[in-house]
Protein backbone atom coordinates (compact mmCIF):
# COMPACT_ATOMS: atom_id res chain seq x y z
CA UNK A 1 0.00 0.00 0.00
CA UNK A 2 1.23 3.66 -0.80
CA UNK A 3 2.74 4.59 2.37
CA UNK A 4 1.98 8.26 2.19
CA UNK A 5 -1.95 7.25 2.38
CA UNK A 6 -4.36 7.34 4.78
CA UNK A 7 -4.27 3.61 4.46
CA UNK A 8 -0.70 2.79 5.47
CA UNK A 9 -1.55 2.20 9.15
CA UNK A 10 -4.84 0.42 8.78
CA UNK A 11 -4.89 -2.90 11.13
CA UNK A 12 -5.64 -6.28 8.97
CA UNK A 13 -6.82 -9.89 10.93
CA UNK A 14 -7.80 -12.82 9.39
CA UNK A 15 -10.15 -13.46 12.04
CA UNK A 16 -12.26 -10.34 10.82
CA UNK A 17 -13.96 -9.72 7.34
CA UNK A 18 -12.67 -6.23 6.46
CA UNK A 19 -15.06 -5.01 3.73
CA UNK A 20 -12.68 -2.94 2.20
CA UNK A 21 -9.10 -5.08 2.60
CA UNK A 22 -8.67 -9.00 2.47
CA UNK A 23 -4.61 -10.13 3.27
CA UNK A 24 -3.29 -6.73 2.13
CA UNK A 25 -5.36 -6.29 -1.05
CA UNK A 26 -7.83 -3.67 -1.77
CA UNK A 27 -11.34 -5.65 -2.54
CA UNK A 28 -12.62 -4.40 -5.65
CA UNK A 29 -15.57 -2.23 -5.09
CA UNK A 30 -13.15 -0.70 -2.61
CA UNK A 31 -10.98 0.42 -5.57
CA UNK A 32 -12.22 3.91 -6.53
CA UNK A 33 -12.76 5.10 -2.65
CA UNK A 34 -9.10 3.55 -2.24
CA UNK A 35 -7.78 5.62 -5.10
CA UNK A 36 -9.11 8.77 -3.64
CA UNK A 37 -7.91 8.13 -0.15
CA UNK A 38 -4.65 8.13 -1.67
CA UNK A 39 -4.90 11.84 -2.74
CA UNK A 40 -6.41 13.45 -0.69
CA UNK A 41 -4.49 14.35 2.81
CA UNK A 42 -5.51 13.96 6.47
CA UNK A 43 -6.17 17.16 6.77
CA UNK A 44 -8.41 17.34 3.81
CA UNK A 45 -10.45 14.72 4.93
CA UNK A 46 -10.83 16.16 8.73
CA UNK A 47 -12.13 19.11 6.89
CA UNK A 48 -14.79 16.96 5.54
CA UNK A 49 -15.45 15.40 8.60
CA UNK A 50 -16.18 18.97 9.94
CA UNK A 51 -18.45 19.57 7.30
CA UNK A 52 -20.74 16.91 8.03
CA UNK A 53 -20.53 17.11 11.68
CA UNK A 54 -21.46 20.75 11.26
CA UNK A 55 -24.43 19.81 8.44
CA UNK A 56 -25.73 17.25 10.76
CA UNK A 57 -25.86 19.79 13.29
CA UNK A 58 -27.28 22.67 11.53
CA UNK A 59 -30.74 20.29 10.15
CA UNK A 60 -30.58 19.30 13.62
CA UNK A 61 -29.65 15.62 12.75
CA UNK A 62 -30.41 13.83 16.23
CA UNK A 63 -31.70 10.89 18.46
CA UNK A 64 -32.38 10.43 22.59
CA UNK A 65 -30.81 8.71 24.74
CA UNK A 66 -32.91 8.00 28.12
CA UNK A 67 -30.49 7.68 30.87
CA UNK A 68 -31.22 8.08 34.83
CA UNK A 69 -34.40 8.73 33.79
CA UNK A 70 -33.79 11.95 31.50
CA UNK A 71 -33.53 12.23 27.84
CA UNK A 72 -30.50 13.62 26.53
CA UNK A 73 -30.78 14.70 22.92
CA UNK A 74 -27.16 14.08 20.70
CA UNK A 75 -26.42 14.61 17.27
CA UNK A 76 -26.35 11.23 15.67
CA UNK A 77 -22.27 10.11 15.39
CA UNK A 78 -21.95 9.96 11.10
CA UNK A 79 -18.24 8.17 9.46
CA UNK A 80 -17.30 9.71 6.38
CA UNK A 81 -16.18 6.27 4.78
CA UNK A 82 -18.78 4.76 3.11
CA UNK A 83 -19.69 0.85 3.44
CA UNK A 84 -20.44 -0.82 -0.08
CA UNK A 85 -22.09 -3.61 -1.34
CA UNK A 86 -21.55 -4.90 -4.74
CA UNK A 87 -24.70 -5.78 -7.47
CA UNK A 88 -24.19 -9.47 -6.77
CA UNK A 89 -24.26 -9.54 -3.31
CA UNK A 90 -27.52 -6.74 -2.85
CA UNK A 91 -29.29 -8.89 -5.23
CA UNK A 92 -28.96 -12.05 -2.71
CA UNK A 93 -29.56 -9.71 0.18
CA UNK A 94 -32.36 -8.16 -1.12
CA UNK A 95 -33.80 -11.72 -2.60
CA UNK A 96 -33.46 -13.37 0.98
CA UNK A 97 -35.42 -10.08 2.82
CA UNK A 98 -38.37 -10.66 -0.20
CA UNK A 99 -38.46 -14.31 1.07
CA UNK A 100 -38.07 -13.76 4.57
CA UNK A 101 -40.90 -11.26 4.60
CA UNK A 102 -43.53 -13.12 2.45
CA UNK A 103 -43.18 -15.81 5.13
CA UNK A 104 -43.62 -13.87 7.70
CA UNK A 105 -46.63 -12.35 6.77
CA UNK A 106 -48.47 -15.86 5.70
CA UNK A 107 -47.38 -16.46 9.80
CA UNK A 108 -49.13 -13.71 11.20
CA UNK A 109 -52.12 -13.92 9.08
CA UNK A 110 -51.78 -17.46 10.19
CA UNK A 111 -51.17 -17.24 13.60
CA UNK A 112 -54.44 -14.97 13.92
CA UNK A 113 -56.50 -16.82 12.18
CA UNK A 114 -56.58 -20.61 11.47
CA UNK A 115 -53.31 -21.19 13.74
CA UNK A 116 -52.07 -24.32 10.86
CA UNK A 117 -48.74 -23.77 12.01
CA UNK A 118 -49.62 -24.16 15.43
CA UNK A 119 -51.86 -27.12 14.62
CA UNK A 120 -48.96 -28.77 12.67
CA UNK A 121 -46.74 -28.72 15.57
CA UNK A 122 -43.94 -26.54 13.67
CA UNK A 123 -44.52 -24.00 16.24
CA UNK A 124 -45.31 -24.86 20.21
CA UNK A 125 -48.85 -22.93 20.63
CA UNK A 126 -46.86 -22.44 24.16
CA UNK A 127 -44.73 -19.82 22.35
CA UNK A 128 -46.85 -17.57 21.28
CA UNK A 129 -49.35 -17.37 23.31
CA UNK A 130 -46.91 -16.73 26.24
CA UNK A 131 -45.70 -14.18 23.46
CA UNK A 132 -45.92 -10.38 25.44
CA UNK A 133 -46.93 -8.89 21.96
CA UNK A 134 -49.46 -11.62 20.61
CA UNK A 135 -52.31 -9.41 20.94
CA UNK A 136 -55.68 -11.65 21.16
CA UNK A 137 -57.59 -8.17 19.74
CA UNK A 138 -56.10 -9.48 16.94
CA UNK A 139 -57.84 -12.51 16.24
CA UNK A 140 -60.32 -13.13 13.48
CA UNK A 141 -59.52 -9.48 12.35
CA UNK A 142 -59.13 -9.18 8.76
CA UNK A 143 -56.01 -6.30 7.57
CA UNK A 144 -56.17 -4.46 4.40
CA UNK A 145 -54.95 -7.14 1.61
CA UNK A 146 -53.77 -9.42 4.25
CA UNK A 147 -50.59 -7.30 4.71
CA UNK A 148 -49.34 -6.87 8.06
CA UNK A 149 -45.31 -5.82 7.65
CA UNK A 150 -45.78 -3.18 6.02
CA UNK A 151 -42.71 -1.86 6.78
CA UNK A 152 -39.72 -3.95 8.37
CA UNK A 153 -36.02 -3.05 9.18
CA UNK A 154 -33.78 -6.83 8.32
CA UNK A 155 -30.58 -6.26 10.73
CA UNK A 156 -27.83 -8.50 8.30
CA UNK A 157 -24.35 -9.12 9.94
CA UNK A 158 -21.80 -10.73 8.18
CA UNK A 159 -19.67 -13.27 10.09
CA UNK A 160 -15.49 -13.96 9.53
CA UNK A 161 -16.76 -15.77 6.43
CA UNK A 162 -18.18 -13.31 4.75
CA UNK A 163 -21.39 -14.79 4.90
CA UNK A 164 -24.44 -12.91 5.49
CA UNK A 165 -27.18 -13.75 8.47
CA UNK A 166 -30.16 -11.77 9.76
CA UNK A 167 -29.60 -11.16 12.82
CA UNK A 168 -32.98 -9.40 13.80
CA UNK A 169 -36.37 -8.49 12.48
CA UNK A 170 -38.16 -5.18 13.15
CA UNK A 171 -41.58 -5.59 12.15
CA UNK A 172 -43.55 -3.26 14.39
CA UNK A 173 -42.24 0.35 14.24
CA UNK A 174 -38.67 -0.06 13.04
CA UNK A 175 -36.53 3.19 12.75
CA UNK A 176 -33.33 4.38 11.22
CA UNK A 177 -34.80 5.27 7.76
CA UNK A 178 -34.11 8.52 8.06
CA UNK A 179 -30.63 8.50 9.13
CA UNK A 180 -30.14 6.26 5.68
CA UNK A 181 -31.37 9.07 3.93
CA UNK A 182 -29.71 12.03 5.27
CA UNK A 183 -26.55 10.30 5.29
CA UNK A 184 -26.92 10.42 1.55
CA UNK A 185 -27.81 13.96 1.39
CA UNK A 186 -24.67 14.57 3.93
CA UNK A 187 -21.98 12.09 1.51
CA UNK A 188 -23.29 14.44 -1.55
CA UNK A 189 -22.52 17.18 -0.33
CA UNK A 190 -18.77 16.03 0.66
CA UNK A 191 -18.25 13.68 -1.93
CA UNK A 192 -20.03 15.18 -4.88
CA UNK A 193 -17.92 13.05 -7.30
CA UNK A 194 -17.46 10.15 -5.72
CA UNK A 195 -21.57 8.55 -6.51
CA UNK A 196 -21.45 9.17 -9.87
CA UNK A 197 -17.66 7.62 -9.83
CA UNK A 198 -18.79 4.72 -8.48
CA UNK A 199 -22.30 4.14 -9.75
CA UNK A 200 -24.31 4.28 -6.69
CA UNK A 201 -28.07 3.35 -6.87
CA UNK A 202 -30.17 5.99 -5.22
CA UNK A 203 -32.25 5.40 -1.89
CA UNK A 204 -33.76 8.89 -2.09
CA UNK A 205 -37.31 7.53 -3.82
CA UNK A 206 -38.24 6.44 -0.43
CA UNK A 207 -40.29 8.72 0.78
CA UNK A 208 -42.15 8.40 -2.35
CA UNK A 209 -42.40 4.53 -2.45
CA UNK A 210 -43.78 4.83 1.08
CA UNK A 211 -46.19 7.45 0.70
CA UNK A 212 -47.40 5.17 -2.62
CA UNK A 213 -48.10 2.36 -0.11
CA UNK A 214 -49.75 4.00 2.09
CA UNK A 215 -52.21 5.31 -0.10
CA UNK A 216 -52.88 1.99 -1.62
CA UNK A 217 -54.59 0.82 1.65
CA UNK A 218 -56.94 3.82 1.80
CA UNK A 219 -60.69 2.23 2.86
CA UNK A 220 -62.12 5.15 0.70
CA UNK A 221 -61.52 5.09 -3.27
CA UNK A 222 -60.31 8.48 -3.32
CA UNK A 223 -57.71 10.59 -5.13
CA UNK A 224 -55.94 11.88 -2.21
CA UNK A 225 -56.84 10.09 0.89
CA UNK A 226 -56.13 11.47 4.13
CA UNK A 227 -52.40 10.30 5.76
CA UNK A 228 -51.35 10.85 8.89
CA UNK A 229 -47.72 10.00 10.94
CA UNK A 230 -49.07 9.73 14.63
CA UNK A 231 -45.90 10.17 16.96
CA UNK A 232 -45.52 10.12 20.57
CA UNK A 233 -44.36 13.13 20.33
CA UNK A 234 -41.32 15.47 21.01
CA UNK A 235 -39.60 13.62 24.12
CA UNK A 236 -39.63 10.23 21.89
CA UNK A 237 -36.15 8.91 20.94
CA UNK A 238 -36.81 8.90 17.23
CA UNK A 239 -38.63 12.60 17.00
CA UNK A 240 -36.77 13.10 14.12
CA UNK A 241 -37.12 10.29 11.79
CA UNK A 242 -41.58 11.33 12.10
CA UNK A 243 -40.74 14.71 11.70
CA UNK A 244 -38.45 13.87 8.38
CA UNK A 245 -40.54 11.49 7.02
CA UNK A 246 -44.10 13.32 7.29
CA UNK A 247 -42.12 16.64 5.84
CA UNK A 248 -41.04 14.41 2.77
CA UNK A 249 -43.97 12.42 2.29
CA UNK A 250 -46.08 16.23 2.72
CA UNK A 251 -48.27 14.55 5.26
CA UNK A 252 -49.42 15.66 8.64
CA UNK A 253 -47.60 15.09 11.68
CA UNK A 254 -50.22 14.42 14.53
CA UNK A 255 -50.34 13.64 18.09
CA UNK A 256 -52.90 11.55 19.98
CA UNK A 257 -54.94 14.26 21.24
CA UNK A 258 -55.43 15.64 17.29
CA UNK A 259 -57.28 12.94 16.64
CA UNK A 260 -60.85 11.52 17.76
CA UNK A 261 -62.96 8.82 16.83
CA UNK A 262 -66.54 9.41 16.05
CA UNK A 263 -69.16 6.87 14.59
CA UNK A 264 -65.91 4.21 14.00
CA UNK A 265 -64.21 6.29 11.80
CA UNK A 266 -61.19 8.17 12.53
CA UNK A 267 -60.78 12.28 12.24
CA UNK A 268 -58.12 15.11 12.82
CA UNK A 269 -59.44 18.27 14.99
CA UNK A 270 -58.97 20.69 12.33
CA UNK A 271 -59.83 24.54 12.33
CA UNK A 272 -61.97 23.90 9.65
CA UNK A 273 -63.69 21.09 11.41
CA UNK A 274 -63.30 17.44 11.20
CA UNK A 275 -61.52 15.68 8.66
CA UNK A 276 -61.79 11.75 8.10
CA UNK A 277 -58.49 9.92 8.49
CA UNK A 278 -57.88 7.11 6.25
CA UNK A 279 -54.69 5.51 6.66
CA UNK A 280 -52.35 5.76 10.26
CA UNK A 281 -48.20 5.30 9.93
CA UNK A 282 -48.26 5.09 13.81
CA UNK A 283 -44.98 4.97 15.46
CA UNK A 284 -46.87 4.70 19.03
CA UNK A 285 -46.70 0.68 20.44
CA UNK A 286 -49.21 -1.34 20.36
CA UNK A 287 -49.92 -0.86 23.99
CA UNK A 288 -50.26 2.96 23.95
CA UNK A 289 -52.24 2.66 20.48
CA UNK A 290 -55.73 2.93 21.95
CA UNK A 291 -56.75 3.12 26.27
CA UNK A 292 -59.80 1.68 25.37
CA UNK A 293 -58.48 -1.94 24.64
CA UNK A 294 -55.10 -1.80 25.99
CA UNK A 295 -53.02 0.60 28.33
CA UNK A 296 -55.60 2.56 30.19
CA UNK A 297 -53.48 5.13 31.03
CA UNK A 298 -51.80 5.59 27.91
CA UNK A 299 -52.17 9.41 26.78
CA UNK A 300 -50.28 8.59 23.53
CA UNK A 301 -52.96 6.65 21.18
CA UNK A 302 -56.21 7.57 20.77
CA UNK A 303 -59.72 6.07 22.46
CA UNK A 304 -61.68 3.87 19.95
CA UNK A 305 -59.15 3.76 17.42
CA UNK A 306 -59.36 -0.51 17.61
CA UNK A 307 -62.81 -0.64 16.77
CA UNK A 308 -62.43 1.49 13.75
CA UNK A 309 -59.82 -0.16 12.93
CA UNK A 310 -61.94 -3.63 13.19
CA UNK A 311 -64.96 -2.11 11.33
CA UNK A 312 -62.57 -1.47 8.62
CA UNK A 313 -63.03 2.33 8.26
CA UNK A 314 -58.99 3.52 8.78
CA UNK A 315 -55.90 1.53 7.91
CA UNK A 316 -52.80 1.18 10.43
CA UNK A 317 -49.49 0.71 9.52
CA UNK A 318 -47.41 -1.39 10.89
CA UNK A 319 -50.65 -4.14 11.86
CA UNK A 320 -51.45 -4.28 15.80
CA UNK A 321 -49.89 -7.50 16.86
CA UNK A 322 -46.81 -7.82 14.55
CA UNK A 323 -44.42 -8.12 18.05
CA UNK A 324 -45.33 -11.28 17.72
CA UNK A 325 -43.23 -12.58 14.86
CA UNK A 326 -40.20 -10.66 16.08
CA UNK A 327 -40.17 -11.91 19.37
CA UNK A 328 -36.50 -13.12 19.42
CA UNK A 329 -37.81 -16.54 20.42
CA UNK A 330 -39.91 -16.80 17.46
CA UNK A 331 -36.92 -15.59 15.10
CA UNK A 332 -35.62 -19.39 15.40
CA UNK A 333 -38.91 -20.75 14.00
CA UNK A 334 -38.13 -18.05 11.07
CA UNK A 335 -36.46 -20.84 8.54
CA UNK A 336 -39.41 -23.11 9.35
CA UNK A 337 -42.20 -20.89 8.32
CA UNK A 338 -40.10 -20.46 4.78
CA UNK A 339 -40.18 -23.87 4.46
CA UNK A 340 -43.98 -24.48 5.60
CA UNK A 341 -45.47 -21.59 3.68
CA UNK A 342 -43.26 -21.38 0.85
CA UNK A 343 -42.30 -25.08 0.27
CA UNK A 344 -38.72 -23.28 -0.37
CA UNK A 345 -35.45 -23.34 1.57
CA UNK A 346 -34.19 -20.13 3.73
CA UNK A 347 -32.14 -17.88 1.52
CA UNK A 348 -30.78 -15.79 4.26
CA UNK A 349 -29.35 -18.09 7.09
CA UNK A 350 -30.30 -17.15 10.76
CA UNK A 351 -27.65 -17.06 13.33
CA UNK A 352 -27.26 -20.32 15.35
CA UNK A 353 -29.65 -19.96 18.36
CA UNK A 354 -30.53 -21.61 21.59
CA UNK A 355 -33.95 -21.51 23.13
CA UNK A 356 -33.37 -21.33 27.08
CA UNK A 357 -36.74 -23.13 28.15
CA UNK A 358 -34.82 -26.32 26.33
CA UNK A 359 -33.16 -28.02 29.43
CA UNK A 360 -30.28 -29.26 27.35
CA UNK A 361 -29.76 -26.37 24.96
CA UNK A 362 -29.94 -23.71 28.43
CA UNK A 363 -27.33 -26.13 30.05
CA UNK A 364 -24.98 -26.26 26.83
CA UNK A 365 -25.16 -22.47 26.97
CA UNK A 366 -24.16 -22.33 30.95
CA UNK A 367 -21.06 -23.98 30.03
CA UNK A 368 -20.14 -22.23 27.31
CA UNK A 369 -21.39 -18.85 28.74
CA UNK A 370 -18.10 -17.08 28.00
CA UNK A 371 -18.80 -17.23 23.92
CA UNK A 372 -22.59 -16.62 24.08
CA UNK A 373 -24.48 -13.50 23.33
CA UNK A 374 -27.39 -13.72 25.81
CA UNK A 375 -30.48 -11.39 24.81
CA UNK A 376 -33.78 -10.66 26.21
CA UNK A 377 -36.53 -11.85 23.37
CA UNK A 378 -38.64 -8.85 23.81
CA UNK A 379 -35.98 -6.14 24.39
CA UNK A 380 -34.32 -3.54 21.55
CA UNK A 381 -31.43 -0.79 21.51
CA UNK A 382 -29.04 -3.07 22.63
CA UNK A 383 -30.64 -3.19 26.23
CA UNK A 384 -30.89 -6.24 28.26
CA UNK A 385 -28.07 -8.04 26.43
CA UNK A 386 -25.27 -10.21 28.08
CA UNK A 387 -22.18 -10.23 26.16
CA UNK A 388 -20.26 -13.60 27.28
CA UNK A 389 -16.87 -11.90 26.45
CA UNK A 390 -16.82 -8.93 28.26
CA UNK A 391 -18.76 -9.99 31.34
CA UNK A 392 -17.79 -10.72 34.53
CA UNK A 393 -18.16 -13.64 36.66
CA UNK A 394 -20.89 -11.74 38.86
CA UNK A 395 -22.96 -10.26 35.74
CA UNK A 396 -22.93 -14.38 34.08
CA UNK A 397 -24.59 -15.30 37.54
CA UNK A 398 -26.77 -12.89 37.38
CA UNK A 399 -27.94 -13.49 34.14
CA UNK A 400 -28.08 -17.07 34.96
CA UNK A 401 -30.28 -16.95 37.91
CA UNK A 402 -32.85 -14.81 35.64
CA UNK A 403 -32.95 -17.26 32.87
CA UNK A 404 -33.82 -20.53 35.74
CA UNK A 405 -36.28 -17.75 36.62
CA UNK A 406 -37.49 -17.13 33.47
CA UNK A 407 -36.12 -19.18 30.58
CA UNK A 408 -38.43 -17.91 27.62
CA UNK A 409 -37.53 -13.84 28.14
CA UNK A 410 -33.70 -14.77 26.96
CA UNK A 411 -32.06 -16.38 23.78
CA UNK A 412 -28.62 -17.13 23.68
CA UNK A 413 -26.44 -17.16 20.00
CA UNK A 414 -22.71 -17.73 19.83
CA UNK A 415 -20.55 -14.26 19.68
CA UNK A 416 -20.40 -14.09 15.68
CA UNK A 417 -17.52 -11.67 14.95
CA UNK A 418 -19.33 -9.06 12.99
CA UNK A 419 -17.46 -7.95 9.87
CA UNK A 420 -15.07 -4.30 9.89
CA UNK A 421 -15.56 -1.08 7.94
CA UNK A 422 -13.00 1.19 7.42
CA UNK A 423 -13.82 4.82 9.56
CA UNK A 424 -12.48 7.99 9.89
CA UNK A 425 -11.55 8.62 13.59
CA UNK A 426 -9.18 10.92 15.43
CA UNK A 427 -7.12 11.34 11.92
CA UNK A 428 -6.80 8.08 11.20
CA UNK A 429 -8.81 4.74 9.27
CA UNK A 430 -9.64 2.46 11.84
CA UNK A 431 -11.29 -0.37 11.48
CA UNK A 432 -15.14 -0.89 13.72
CA UNK A 433 -17.30 -3.57 13.21
CA UNK A 434 -20.98 -3.36 11.75
CA UNK A 435 -24.15 -4.47 10.52
CA UNK A 436 -26.76 -3.41 7.64
CA UNK A 437 -30.51 -2.58 8.27
CA UNK A 438 -32.49 -2.25 4.87
CA UNK A 439 -35.86 -0.96 4.73
CA UNK A 440 -38.43 -2.78 3.20
CA UNK A 441 -42.05 -1.90 2.05
CA UNK A 442 -44.84 -4.05 1.71
CA UNK A 443 -48.13 -3.37 0.05
CA UNK A 444 -51.10 -5.00 -1.92
CA UNK A 445 -48.60 -4.88 -5.16
CA UNK A 446 -45.79 -6.48 -3.81
CA UNK A 447 -42.26 -5.65 -1.36
CA UNK A 448 -39.78 -2.99 -2.80
CA UNK A 449 -36.58 -2.23 -1.16
CA UNK A 450 -34.91 1.09 -1.52
CA UNK A 451 -30.88 -0.20 -2.38
CA UNK A 452 -29.26 0.75 0.61
CA UNK A 453 -30.10 1.03 4.12
CA UNK A 454 -28.33 2.29 7.28
CA UNK A 455 -24.76 0.89 8.40
CA UNK A 456 -24.74 1.15 11.91
CA UNK A 457 -21.18 1.28 13.02
CA UNK A 458 -19.87 0.28 16.69
CA UNK A 459 -17.53 3.81 17.44
CA UNK A 460 -16.13 2.20 20.46
CA UNK A 461 -12.82 -0.09 19.91
CA UNK A 462 -13.76 -3.37 20.16
CA UNK A 463 -17.40 -3.20 20.29
CA UNK A 464 -19.32 -5.54 19.08
CA UNK A 465 -22.85 -3.35 19.98
CA UNK A 466 -23.73 -1.26 16.87
CA UNK A 467 -26.65 0.44 18.53
CA UNK A 468 -26.67 4.43 18.63
CA UNK A 469 -27.97 4.42 22.55
CA UNK A 470 -24.81 2.11 23.39
CA UNK A 471 -22.40 4.77 21.62
CA UNK A 472 -22.78 3.40 17.91
CA UNK A 473 -23.17 5.60 14.78
CA UNK A 474 -23.63 5.37 11.15
CA UNK A 475 -22.11 5.90 7.68
CA UNK A 476 -23.75 6.03 4.10
CA UNK A 477 -24.59 2.57 2.49
CA UNK A 478 -23.72 2.47 -1.24
CA UNK A 479 -25.04 -0.12 -3.44
CA UNK A 480 -23.38 -0.55 -6.82
CA UNK A 481 -25.53 -0.73 -10.20
CA UNK A 482 -22.69 -2.55 -11.82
Amino acid sequence: MDSSSLLNQYPITSEVWDEMCAAGQVRAPYNNVYEFLKEISPEDLTRKEEMARRLFMNQGITFTVYSSGEGIEKIFPFDVIPRIITAIEWDFIEKGIKQRLKALNLFLKDVYHQQFILKDGIIPIEMIYSCPHYLREMHELNVPHDVYVHIAGIDIIRDADGQFYVLEDNLRTPSGVSYMLENREITKRIFPDLLPQNYVRTVMQYPQLLYKNLASLSPRHIANPNIVLLTPGIYNSAYFEHTTLARLMGIELVEGRDLVVHNHRVYTKTTGGLQQVDVIYRRVDDEFLDPLVFNPNGLLGVAGLMSAYRKGNVAIVNAPGNGVADDKAIYTFVPAMIRYYLNEEPILKNVPTYQLNNPEERQHVFDNMANMVIKKTNESGGYGMLIGSAATEKEMEDFKAAILNNPREFIAQPIISLSSAPCYLNGRLQPRRIDLRPFALCGPNGIEIVPGGLTRVALREGSLVVNSSQGGGSKDTWILSK
